[in-house]
């Protein structure tokens, strides 16, 4: 061959070449995270992996009886044992002893004259290996006057008061419309929602180091860096400016990620010692300190006309908080605003209690009260399209709520509220395939390949659930975060307080500095208390406030680096676009590139993000609580052995009203996660407490959903109506999910069943049906 030849050879193959794929940029396109690379090859900085010169290791004893008067605790033995450094009870919490979220200080960081429930810590002790430090906490004697348990909670009405504060933590009456409007139709039930873990994919780690100041450091997956300061800057008796918390990876969170029964002792231990002290969790240790969703007891009247639109909703719904208030008023608050679900009621009349009991701590778990009352009102539905002899998505179509409609509460519904089209796009997607009676398709069937049950007994089953959250806080709830964003050499750097806790926001951080300034490299700094706060890392809080103040920011930081050339050029800032990289002005005779208009400079700039104010419910249950509301319709299709009750969900039809898809591929698998979560709690998640004692705390005992029981997920439709009070014009999309999958994968047994279905998880027993 020629060398001629060879070069047109040599032009032609590279000519043939595929371009490179563009990398993914700004806002709407799926960025990929950040931190995908170091969680896949296992150098993701969790606390469990943190290590620091002259490490003490920690353990906590807890209490093995949910109800003790402690009659005495002695450490003697255990501060003897070779290798122990320090025990520490109550007696040695210096300043307020009481900790708890929500607003409500009223958990002790050890017990001192009461247990109120398994597993609460009596005290921990700091050794130089982490089998003295269990060891030293086992010789740890505490004798004990064992007590009845309070578990049941409608006997807590009548109990005696299991806490100074009393047993009742918050009562509301909802009253609307008139109390005597009557349907020709009254469908009545009874309800039971189980207690569900978070089940974080790592167990509690932690890590305290104190300072030359007399204060210390806190190295912890924190949800709340800033909220976890200030309480235990309280117990340690310091300033705030004298504890420091720094997030560490968070390896999951769907709820209040950490326990702050565990975070307290470890720098109570650090505080006394001298030294850095680490505690990791065991899986069972981590079942018994952190918060659970509310066991939740639900009695329902529905009243409709003869066309099946609702008349009236009367409700009595009761919340087994544990032995704390901890979220429980917030987790009221959502399941009796939410009783009714997204349907247009003209009268309701709800009773809500959430009350403590000895059973273990309730919290903010994802859909925390929405959840609960969307498996009840949904119920009640389907009940009340087979009294009419309707179809049930029939009916639910005449009761939906749309915008400029009035929720129970009183409050007008301002953000978009497209359930019609949710419902709709859900019912009138293709049913799955009918699975073949043949033995290659024996994994098709309820139990898998090895299960034992038959073909014949198999029915299939069509259910609906349209559940509706709220986002950011509530009743009155300060919202706010602040961010900064700086840049220098080209590169953009981005402060703030918000916590990835797989939420996304760190990618939607750098995507938002992207679209605004043209900047293809944006770090997201680690964060720590030093900075402003940011509040919270749920109910979408992130996506809104923290989004919000990361793009006011960089608007201005934006404004910093336009200003010089619309001056030269004599126009305004508004007139210069950044788009791929360039900055152009709106005729034509601008244009060059960011890198070029920054030339060495550095910029920064630090905003707020503060939606608009909500109000507390009042004494009637009415006001304009909530500031958005997110809502999610689910199909869901199930094969039910008759037989031996065994549920396969076949698939799970979503939609869902996102408001703006920001990160398509983030989006998606986030609704996945939440459908595939609520499958969990319809079928298998169910941590039970006898006479309030945990039974199984691990992973085994615990039935969580795997891939094999994951159904196949179809998102039929995404309704992008911005909502206009939200930056960008997003919603949060993880919790309505959560709500709305359980009630579906109910109604769908429901249907193949004919069986109510009033308890969640669906015992094998509620799916039989006997001949």
């Amino acid at each position: 061959m020629s060398n001629d030849a060879a070069t047109a050879e040599a032009a032609g193959t590279a000519e043939a070449a595929p371009a490179p794929e563009p990398i993914p940029h700004g806002l709407g396109a799926s960025l990929p995270p950040a931190d995908a690379r170091a969680k896949t090859e296992g150098t993701f900085p969790y606390a469990a992996d943190l290590w620091a010169e002259g490490l003490l290791w920690a353990a906590v004893l807890r209490s093995p009886h949910p109800h003790a008067r402690i009659v005495s605790i002695d450490t003697t033995h255990a501060r003897e044992m070779p290798g122990v450094r320090a025990v520490v009870t109550h007696e040695d919490v210096p300043g307020t002893p009481l900790h708890g979220r929500g607003g409500r200080a009223d958990r002790p960081v050890f017990a001192s004259e009461v247990v109120r429930h398994h597993g609460e810590p009596i005290a921990a002790v700091a050794a130089d290996h982490p089998d003295t430090a269990r060891m030293a906490a086992a010789a740890v004697i505490v004798e004990y006057e064992v007590l009845a348990p309070v578990t049941d909670p409608e006997q807590a009405f009548e109990a005696e008061p299991l806490h100074p504060d009393g047993n009742l933590i918050r009562h509301i009456p909802l009253r609307h419309g008139d109390p005597d409007a009557a349907g020709e139709v009254v469908v009545e039930g009874l309800y039971r929602i189980g207690r569900q873990d978070p089940a974080p994919i790592g167990a509690e780690a932690g890590l305290a180091v104190p300072r030359p100041d007399g204060g210390v450091e806190l190295y912890l997956a924190s949800t709340d860096p800033h909220a976890d300061r200030d309480t235990a800057a309280e117990c340690y008796g310091l300033a705030p400016e004298q504890v420091k918390i720094v997030v560490t990876g968070v390896p999951g969170a769907t709820a209040d990620r950490e326990d702050q029964g565990f975070q307290l002792p470890l720098g109570l231990l650090a505080l006394k010692t001298g030294c850095p002290v680490k505690l990791t969790a065991t899986r069972e240790e981590s079942f018994l300190g952190h918060v659970h969703r509310h066991p939740t007891l639900l009695r329902y009247r529905h009243h409709a006309d003869a066309e099946g639109r609702v008349v009236k909703v009367e409700a009595q719904i009761l919340l087994d908080a544990g032995a704390y208030a901890d979220t429980s008023s917030d987790a009221l608050a959502a399941a009796v605003a939410f009783a009714c679900g997204p349907y247009v009621v003209p009268n309701a009349f709800i009773e809500g209690w959430a009350v403590r009991t000895n059973n273990p701590p309730s919290g903010h778990v994802r859909g925390e009260g929405a959840m609960q009352v969307c498996a009840a009102y949904e119920a009640q539905m389907d009940k009340v399209a087979k009294k009419l002899g309707l179809d049930p998505a029939e009916v639910r179509l005449r009761n939906v709520l749309a915008t400029g409609d009035v929720l129970p509460t009183g409050q007008t519904v301002t953000c978009p509220a497209p359930v019609a089209e949710l419902l709709q796009a859900v019912r009138d997607f293709p049913l799955p395939a009918l699975p073949k009676d043949t033995p290659e398709d024996e994994w098709l069937l309820p139990g898998g390949p090895e299960g034992a049950g038959e073909p014949g007994a198999v029915r299939r089953g069509v259910g609906y659930g349209i559940g509706m959250v709220h986002m950011l806080g509530a009743e009155g709830a300060d919202e706010v975060s602040t961010a900064t964003v700086k840049v220098q050499d080209g590169v953009a750097t981005v402060l703030c307080a918000a916590v990835e806790t797989g939420q996304g926001f760190s990618t939607l951080a750098r995507q938002i500095v992207q679209d605004t300034l043209g900047v293809d490299e944006v770090q997201v700094a680690p964060v720590d208390t030093d900075q402003p706060p940011a509040g919270a890392g749920c109910r979408g809080r992130h996506t809104w406030v923290s989004g919000g103040a990361v793009e006011r920011a960089a608007k201005m930081v934006r404004t910093q680096l336009l200003q010089p050339l619309a001056h030269q050029f004599g126009m305004s800032t508004e007139l210069l676009q950044i788009a791929d990289g360039k900055i152009t002005s709106y005729d034509g005779v601008l244009s060059t590139t960011v890198a070029e208009a920054l030339d060495g400079k550095e910029l920064w700039a630090t905003a707020q993000c503060r939606p608009h104010p909500t109000e507390p419910l009042d004494e009637a249950g009415q006001g304009d609580a909530f500031v958005g509301m997110a809502f999610c319709a689910i199909r869901a299709v199930v094969d039910v052995d008759v037989e031996i009750g065994s549920v396969r969900v076949v698939e799970l039809a979503v939609a869902q009203d996102v408001g703006r898809v920001l990160n398509p591929a983030q989006l998606t698998a986030r609704i996945e996660a939440g459908v595939t979560q609520g499958v969990g709690i319809a079928l298998t998640e169910n941590l039970r407490t006898p006479r309030g004692l945990i039974r199984h705390p691990d992973l085994t005992g615990y039935a969580l959903p795997t891939a094999l029981d994951a159904p196949d997920i179809r998102i039929v439709k995404l309704v992008e109506e911005r909502d206009v009070v939200a930056p960008f014009g997003a919603k949060a999309v993880s919790a309505a999910p959560v709500v709305a999958s359980p009630a579906a994968v109910a109604s769908a047994v429901r249907a193949a069943t004919g069986r109510p279905v009033n308890r969640l998880p669906i015992r094998p027993q509620a799916a039989v049906v006997t001949v």
